[in-house]
């Protein structure tokens, strides 16, 4: 056999080889935005549901009033403190943090933009995972196929009546934020690995 033959026969075989260990290797199965909120929402579903933390400024007060879910049952010399009890109706849907059923509204000045106090809503759910975003590649430590995704955490208000999801959606409330989610390929499966 002569130098080129050789060389030829050599090529063959090592492309060969090379097309069987890429055969050989699987390539990890798409992570989809959806499986991926599927996979969040899972986790969010298997913890306690909890009621949604509310801030409650000035306006909402106001309607909160309208609503009949407190009443004004103290005013102060200085005419803009004043303490409210919680209703029969609100009882039915806010507790307050404390666990009493006073709301001490106590601004600094008549006019205080910044004044709020916080309400709960007995109404209690799972958050919510949505708009997933930017599926990659991810180094995970102690993980040897990884990916990560961003992704919108949202509080739920299902069952909330309409009157106390208008307080919830008044300025100084955060109602989602942004996370940032890894998964982790499992015996052929993505699990959700962590959520930061």
């Amino acid at each position: 056999m002569n130098h080129g033959k050789k060389l030829q026969a050599l090529l063959v075989l090592a492309t060969l080889g090379i097309s069987s260990i890429l055969t050989g290797c699987k390539s990890a199965p798409e992570l989809t935005a959806t499986e991926a909120q599927s996979l969040i929402q899972a986790n969010y579903d298997q913890t306690t549901p909890v009621g949604a933390s509310i801030t409650v400024n000035d306006l909402g007060m106001r309607q909160g009033i309208t609503a009949k879910y407190w009443t004004r049952t103290k005013e102060y010399p200085n005419h803009y403190w004043a303490d409210f009890t919680l209703t029969d109706d609100g009882k039915k849907v806010v507790k307050l943090p404390n666990g009493g059923d006073v709301i001490q509204w106590h601004p600094l000045n008549a006019n205080d933009p910044h004044y709020s106090i916080l309400v709960v809503t007995v109404t209690a759910n799972h958050l919510k995972a949505h708009d997933i975003n930017n599926i990659q590649d991810e180094v995970v430590p102690g993980v040897e196929t990884a990916k990560g995704a961003g992704y919108t955490e949202g509080v739920n208000l299902d069952g909330v009546p309409g009157p106390l999801q208008d307080i919830a959606h008044n300025p100084g409330n955060q109602l989602s934020r942004k996370r940032h989610a890894d998964f982790s390929l499992d015996a052929g499966a993505w699990k959700l690995h962590s959520i930061e």
